[in-house]
């Protein structure tokens, strides 16, 4: 290899490194922490595996998508409850529209898929000491990478009651 070429291909290697540095493995940098629970976006959590699916009807009426990190993954599978310290499962949804490829197809609508983010991203994060008064859960809501305010945030343990006999948690893993 020329001294050129040597050159080359360490200042592209180089260049390479600070771009996958400087670029947030979420494509989302962290931001601003939602309120009452101290909650940031966590680096790389659209990445994180598969809990379940679901599609929500009424108000809301979406596609949602609930993913989970190593230690929430591990709990589901093993049927742990309550959840260990250092869960955090995340909900994304999207507005969904039918495909038209598959109605055409089918001659009738059959598939839909999901569209535009819709009803913001949402987190429940384990810790019993940090959360003891919400049962050892936190929450987050945002919007477009920013936290809801603190209104949308004060419902969410209340809303979560009604799921108390599973620690809080409406979803069940989908195997």
């Amino acid at each position: 290899m020329t001294r050129l070429a040597s050159a080359l291909a360490t200042i592209f290697i180089s260049l390479a490194g600070l771009a996958a540095y400087l670029t947030p493995a979420s494509g989302e940098p962290a931001g601003e922490a939602a309120p009452i629970f101290g909650i940031t976006l966590p680096e790389g959590y659209r990445d994180w595996r598969l809990i379940s699916v679901a599609h929500e009807e009424g108000k809301l009426n979406d596609l949602r998508a609930i993913l989970g990190n190593d230690t929430a993954i591990d709990a589901f599978r093993a049927d742990q409850r309550p959840f260990p310290d250092g869960t955090i499962i995340a909900r994304l949804a999207w507005d969904y529209e039918k495909l038209a490829e598959s109605e055409a197809a089918f001659g009738q609508a059959q598939s839909y898929v999901a569209v535009h983010p819709k009803n913001g991203v949402q987190f429940m994060v384990k810790d019993s000491q940090k959360y003891a008064a919400t049962d050892g859960w936190g929450y987050a809501h945002f919007n477009d990478g920013k936290p809801a305010d603190a209104k949308v945030h004060e419902t969410c343990h209340a809303c979560h009651q009604a799921a108390k006999s599973r620690d809080f948690v409406f979803n069940r893993y989908a195997p």
